[in-house]
């Protein structure tokens, strides 16, 4: 029986934004960045469309594996390298290019034999302080993995942009000038640029870009729209209207009474919630599209249905269908009123909203 409730994923959508960030780019590689199921879009469906990137870059061995047994052959790259011995194995076997972040892994490296030598990127600590060796660690790093036989040369190096989302703050650039530094007489491709890093900062497009989030037609930056820079939503989230009811003035709606009617209004119930993925803290006035009306949030979040304010919207229907965000309500909007980000509401849609992939050029 067809869910009332739909991911709808346009493919047409996604092909462009590929398009805006290769334009952006024009000399560089592109990673595409299909980590968490591409961003709760679908990662095997999607990479089977992205047939016009360099590689894929996943977080986890576990996702290389998936797409490997999708028998998708474009190189892999893995985020966080490998865990263990296993892991280190499966990198090899599956030719992986493995990202090197900490000490751990190059001892692993030296005491487990493999099968074919890897593609190794060495990940640098340039200010974000999460993955990557510290500065005064570089040479030393090189040197001893210039010797691994396990390792194809030459050896390449990335970095992770902490604050490229916020284009007024000078970290980026501080960041790209310490990286010149460390880099300065190595032979590898390089890569620093993510979404934001990509539009915004063109010095930091490297041999390699490694576009994310604005695939999914969602903006890096924190105070901008995706159409700002071109982009199309990727990922439409609907639902349907489940019931129409007259509150009178004084009424409470929802779990805990929470919303009170100031006047005598019309509240339409929505059969989507947390269970869904719409997020539980979203809060009162968060946008809801309903035949293109933007219509608000009222009451709290509950598992498997929100209630909204219709008031002054009477040709509103019992069935008539719902955006949460997407086409006609940009993601950013959502992610705002609810205090968060787009990644967040992207990622967080369950497995029982059912994925619809679309590609409105080719009539799909």
């Amino acid at each position: 029986m067809p869910s009332q409730n739909a991911a709808i994923i346009d493919l047409s959508a996604l092909k462009h934004n590929l398009g805006v960030a290769k334009k952006a780019a024009p000399n560089a590689k592109v990673m595409a960045v299909i980590k968490a199921d591409a961003y709760g879009h679908g990662m095997v469906p999607l990479a089977n469309v992205l047939t016009g990137v360099d590689a894929f870059a996943v977080a986890r061995v576990d996702e290389a594996v998936e797409l490997r047994q999708a028998n998708i052959k474009t190189p892999i790259v893995v985020l966080a390298g490998y865990a263990d011995a296993v892991e280190l194995s499966i990198c090899s076997e599956l030719d992986l290019d493995v990202i090197i972040h900490c000490e751990y892994q190059i001892d692993l490296l030296k005491r487990v034999s493999v099968d074919s030598p890897l593609t190794v990127w060495v990940k640098l600590n340039t200010g974000m302080n999460r993955l990557g060796f510290d500065p005064a660690e570089v040479s030393d790093v090189f040197n001893r993995l210039s010797l691994n036989k396990s390792i194809r040369q030459p050896i390449k190096t990335l970095t992770h942009l902490a604050c490229a989302d916020d284009t007024n703050s000078n970290a980026t650039e501080q960041q790209i000038t310490l990286f010149d530094k460390l880099v300065s007489g190595l032979t590898g491709e390089q890569s620093i640029a993510n979404s934001a890093g990509l539009l915004a900062w063109s010095y930091a497009q490297r041999h390699w870009v490694r576009p994310g989030i604005m695939l999914y037609g969602a903006s890096p930056f924190f105070d901008k729209q995706a159409s700002d820079d071109g982009l199309k939503p990727v990922m439409t989230l609907t639902s349907k209207v489940l019931a129409i009811r007259t509150v009178k003035k004084g009424e409470r709606v929802g779990y805990g009474g929470s919303w009170q009617a100031p006047k005598t209004s019309l509240i339409a119930a929505i059969g989507i919630g947390y269970g869904d993925g719409y997020p539980r803290h979203a809060t009162v006035g968060t946008p809801v599209l309903i035949n293109g009306q933007t219509v608000s949030l009222v009451g709290r979040v509950s598992m498997d249905s929100i209630t909204v304010d219709i008031s002054g919207h009477q040709h509103i229907r019992v069935g008539d269908e719902v955006i949460l965000w997407g086409g006609g309500l940009p993601i950013e909007n959502v992610a705002q009123a609810c205090g968060t980000i787009s990644y967040d509401l992207m990622c967080g849609v369950t497995e029982r909203v059912p994925r619809h992939y679309m590609d409105v050029n080719n009539g799909g």
